[in-house]
């Protein structure tokens, strides 16, 4: 019997059930009054934040410190030490979950003030830089040590395994071998270098969560709690749900719009894919496409400017140029990768003879935007205060806020007929829903603050002197080839974001990589811009969200789909390779980073160009066009994308002076392999399935 929408529907909320549950299997199901006491420190954290954006000044140091306070807190608070129970006596409240045991309210105290203790005693700890006391190594210590198991609480053990050992080879690297040896430092160079300056735990990616990213995350959480994302999913389901495969752009365009604000796979996935699975299977998608699709789209959503994972405003930081420069680098590839995605789901509706939905199957699309209009305005007003006055980024998220909760506090009492409720009620209705968002955003908001942090411990010890070091490491394994050394930076951002998350990931690696390419590359006389290296550790941290066997992006798919997550993540890989040739073709052209592209004509037509060299590239990775590619077809497609991913190679090798012309060849060349995959089409409609 043919399923309703509704019984879709209804399926997927199941299925999101199911995920916040599993979701929660870390987290203390708390009771009582403690039930209330994770949630008050989150609404006072978020409270903290928009104050630091309307009228509350603060040293940068004392803003750090009280960030961190917060997540160090709630860490202790809401994840026991084990997720496991614990049967040895004695030893029982190591895996509580049902209630804050003791030793971990004394663990939350003493991690706070660890925190807060460069905040507490600043003046004194100013006046004896460099000359650490007692006190003031053993509080460093002590946060490092809390903190590392922070991290390992929340986002698992690669983080502090990581940071511990770069933490003992400062110490022990004069023992190393000649090619690893290291001087090594002293304790109160450490614990000062750490903990006790900018320059470690509380350096720029913490300042960067601190200052900016703490408002969009909060931004997106209570955008999803008003109601938004339902409203991109309708809206995309509307348009595109009718067309051959159509739920799966669906998927694509709603994960888009969810990435925008988001800045999380595993959010994107959970968010989107719980709605677009279930029907993506309806309409024929085998389990492990419909949850590699997901998948790809939810991978794809960090890419997006604005949030990128967070990411962006620490690029911005690190690379020292403004956030609009970022989000315009950025650009071109991300839509790019997405467009190809619509492309890669067309071709895989194709290849299964997928049709769409009918009509009385989707929503209403004006009926839709009319009644989720009001979800658009407060990022109208976000891209608004970002572009046209350049506002900085904290106060434009800020004063989107401030849109977005008059919105949150009236909606309820306008709809209030169809709800059955009173004005009154409305109003209070729509206060709880700015109250659990400012919640949920502050949770959210908890591995991010802890990872940049622990993160920092990595980035303050290559800035003892290290550095230089790990690029001399990288450039004798590459042999000075620039191509084995992207390989090397390439695998190595992907073992790493196996176990870290998108942001910490990438902070490890623009400290370790992204200056060694820079450096190393202008020692072969080949000049590689800092925004490009930054861009290319980001993207493979990205990519190792569905890159078995951890792949946790492909995990939560799987979970919705009801497959096997191995093989879902290595298709998601496979549809995700179009996204990871693009940091290997950005690197050798820089106009797909619209770096010294004037003019919006240009840009557009680079744009359209990246986008043909990526279908080319989809085409010939799944053997599909217009019907199934022959062998030479496949070599004509890789000509294709290396014409347009690489114009100026091709226009020094053929002897064209501009290299802009080499997108008119690369097109002809499309063009042609058109016309020979059109000729079989009646063919294969025919006999429903090609004869050779």
């Amino acid at each position: 019997m043919t399923e309703t929408p509704q019984e879709v529907h209804d399926e997927g909320l199941a299925a999101a059930q199911r995920m916040k549950e599993e979701e929660e299997l870390g987290l203390r199901r708390l009771q009582g009054w403690t039930l209330y006491l994770v949630p008050a420190i989150a609404l006072a954290w978020s409270l903290f934040q928009l104050s630091l954006s309307s009228w509350l000044l603060l040293d940068s140091t004392y803003i750090r410190a009280i960030h961190l306070a917060f997540a160090m807190a709630i860490v202790f608070l809401s994840y026991p030490t084990f997720r496991r129970d614990i049967d040895v006596p004695g030893l029982r409240w190591l895996g509580e979950k049902h209630k804050i045991p003791v030793g971990d309210f004394i663990i939350a105290l003493l991690a706070t003030l660890a925190a807060l203790y460069i905040a507490l005693d600043y003046d004194g700890i100013a006046n004896r830089v460099g000359r650490p006391s007692q006190r003031d190594i053993v509080v460093g210590i002590f946060l490092v040590l809390i903190l590392l198991e922070a991290a390992r609480r929340v986002i698992g053990p690669a983080l502090p395994v990581i940071a511990s050992v770069f933490t003992a080879y400062v110490f022990f690297g004069q023992y190393m071998p000649d090619f690893l040896a290291f001087k090594g430092v002293s304790v109160s160079r450490y614990v000062s270098q750490i903990s006790l300056t900018t320059e470690g735990i509380y350096g720029i990616p913490l300042s960067v969560s601190a200052r900016i990213v703490f408002l969009f995350v909060l931004f997106g959480a209570m955008l999803e709690k008003a109601g938004a994302g339902k409203f991109f999913i309708d809206l995309a389901m509307s348009l595109l749900g009718r067309y051959k495969g159509g739920p799966a752009k669906a998927a694509v365009l709603a994960s888009g719009l969810t990435g925008i604000v988001s800045g999380s796979s595993i959010a994107n996935v959970v968010t989107t894919g719980t709605f677009t699975i279930p029907l993506m299977k309806k309409v024929g998608y085998p389990a492990k496409k419909a949850a590699a699709i997901e998948v790809a789209v939810s991978t794809n959503g960090q890419l997006m400017p604005p949030i990128m994972g967070a990411a962006a405003f620490i690029i911005a930081e690190y690379v020292n140029i403004s956030y609009l420069e970022v989000c315009k680098a950025a650009a071109v590839p991300a839509f790019a990768s997405y467009a190809a995605l619509f492309w890669l789901t067309h071709l895989e509706a194709g290849k299964l003879g997928m049709r769409g939905l009918s009509k009385e199957e989707l929503p209403v699309f004006f009926q839709i935007l009319r009644q989720g209009l009001h979800y658009l305005i407060p990022i109208f007003m976000l891209l608004y205060e970002l572009i046209i006055p350049r506002h900085s980024p904290d106060l434009a998220a800020f004063r989107a806020i401030l849109v977005l909760m008059v919105i949150m506090l009236f909606q309820r009492a306008i709809g209030r007929k169809k709800l059955g409720i009173s004005f009154g009620q409305g109003i209070r209705l729509g206060v709880l829903e700015i109250l659990g968002g400012m919640v949920s955003g502050a949770r959210n908001m908890v591995s991010v603050a802890i990872a940049t942090a622990a993160a920092g411990i990595i980035v303050g010890v290559v800035t003892m002197g290290l550095g230089g070091l790990i690029t001399d490491i990288i450039d004798t394994l590459s042999m000075g080839n620039i191509f084995l050394m992207l390989l090397i930076t390439a695998v190595a951002s992907l073992i790493l974001g196996m176990g870290l998350p998108t942001t910490a990931n990438y902070i490890v690696m623009a400290s370790l990589t992204a200056p060694a390419l820079v450096t190393i590359a202008d020692w072969q006389g080949f000049e590689v811009p800092l925004i490009a290296a930054h861009l290319f550790v980001f993207y493979f941290g990205i990519l190792a969200d569905d890159t078995p066997p951890v792949g946790l992006a492909a995990y939560a798919a799987s979970a919705i789909a009801k497959s096997d997550p191995i093989p879902t993540g290595l298709q998601g890989f496979m549809y995700d390779i179009r996204t990871a040739i693009l940091p290997f073709m950005f690197i050798f052209n820089t106009d797909m980073l619209l770096i010294g592209v004037d003019g919006i004509g240009l840009s557009l037509y680079i744009f359209g160009m990246t986008c043909v060299g990526m279908f080319a590239f989809a085409s010939a990775t799944q053997g599909w066009f217009l019907v199934r590619t022959r062998w030479y077809e496949i070599i004509l497609l890789l000509g294709v994308a290396l014409i347009m991913f690489r114009p100026g190679f091709f226009a020094s090798y053929v002897g064209i002076s501009n290299h802009y012309m080499s997108y008119l060849v690369g097109l002809a060349l499309w063009g042609g392999i058109f016309a020979l995959q059109k000729i079989r089409v009646p063919k294969v409609s025919a006999a429903g399935k090609e004869a050779l």
